[in-house]
């Protein structure tokens, strides 16, 4: 009786069955990703905006409160009738989805890239076809790969700036690459900028923070919100910034349909955005802190995760088996995150200092006996 559109009995892999056998022993968990959790402040009268009377009314914009969406443009750059608010990224993904693309139709995606555009594109009827990046001393897209999976069915391709979990910034030369694909096949470029504020370095000049306010040919979409903007995933609340008027006003149609976003958190949105340094600042001291803390990672330049590849001795599930069993370390294996090859493990920079220099000096001791041995 129930649709087909995701595989709703997934069994569980070995590590969550190991995960589940392990309940109430300590461990050193390097996978933490949830600011909430990782011991970060935040000023103490941040949430005295959702008591604001004006929360009380219920006057809805389907592209949101004015006061909001002139915020979020003052915070990324643009004009404030080029967003949309949503209530979060995902349902950003779902909103565009269902703007480009009809049942049957192929989203082009990055791989390695976070485990949700399947299951995002699967709730709208259309299916995500995955396009390499590749590693030489960083990331980069690989294009000629690119262009040979785009298909009559080809909708939209999506990138990822920074990519969760290589951590690799979009490139100006790659962002002219990709414009002449879009429109040479009439595609619509989506780039989640969620963890654009965190870089581990200096930005760039050729690395590009904003899609949709650099691109000049293609239809472009630039996603962010609160969950990591400000460190506040419980607020629910994101935005798409789009380049393209007649896109804008089918997506106020698709939002006029739901009306999702709350109107308390709208209406602090601006004081959220105002006071987002604070915490800001303390994230990415955290993520250049523990970055410093690897003896071998494969090059990062933002975001909030690290990729380290180990000795192919074992794939990437073994090793986080033996790290659980023998080390008392969690991390991610590169399986999760799509690796095509070899055998990586993915660790959140995230993680609370002393756990993480724990947990890495662990792991580079594991290393090393396989090695020796």
């Amino acid at each position: 009786m129930f649709s087909r559109r995701l595989a709703w009995n997934q069994p569980k892999n070995a590590i969550a069955e190991r995960l589940e056998s392990r309940k109430g022993r300590g461990l050193l968990d390097l996978t933490e990703s949830n600011p909430m959790r990782a011991g970060f402040s935040w000023p103490p009268d941040l949430l005295e905006a959702l008591s604001d009377a004006r929360g009380m009314r219920y006057e809805p914009d389907p592209r949101g409160l004015m006061s909001a969406r002139e915020s979020v443009a003052q915070y990324q750059g643009v004009d404030a009738d080029r967003v949309l608010l949503t209530a979060s990224t995902s349902e950003a993904y779902g909103y565009l989805f269902k703007l480009l693309a009809d049942p049957g139709d192929e989203i082009l995606a990055p791989r390695p890239s976070y485990p949700l555009f399947d299951f995002l594109a699967g709730l709208e009827s259309v299916r995500i076809v995955q396009y390499p990046l590749f590693y030489d001393h960083g990331w980069s897209i690989d294009l000629a790969a690119l262009e040979a999976l785009i298909t009559p069915l080809s909708r939209a391709i999506v990138v990822v700036n920074p990519n969760n979990p290589t951590g690799s910034f979009l490139k100006v030369s790659e962002l002219e690459a990709l414009e002449r694909l879009c429109v040479e096949h009439d595609l619509a470029l989506i780039s989640d900028e969620v963890f654009a504020n965190f870089a581990l370095r200096d930005p760039g000049a050729e690395w590009v923070r904003c899609v949709a306010q650099t691109a000049t040919c293609a239809t472009a979409f630039s996603l962010g919100g609160l969950s990591k903007a400000c460190g506040l995933p419980q607020l629910k609340l994101g935005w798409i910034v789009a380049n393209s008027a007649p896109a804008l006003d089918r997506l106020e149609l698709i939002a006029d349909t739901y009306l999702s976003v709350a109107t308390p958190v709208q209406v602090a949105l601006p004081k959220m955005l105002e006071g987002r340094h604070e915490v800001q600042n303390q994230i990415l001291a955290r993520l250049r802190g523990n970055f410093s803390k690897l003896s071998n990672p494969l090059a990062v330049e933002g975001g909030w995760t690290a990729v380290i590849r180990v000795p192919t001795l074992k794939s990437d599930e073994e090793w986080v088996l033996d790290l659980l069993d023998k080390h008392d370390v969690l991390v991610h294996p590169g399986f999760f995150y799509d690796f095509p090859s070899g055998a990586h493990i993915i660790v959140s920079l995230l993680t609370p200092e002393q756990i993480f220099e724990e947990g890495a000096w662990r792991l580079e001791q594991a290393i090393k006996l396989l090695l020796q041995g």
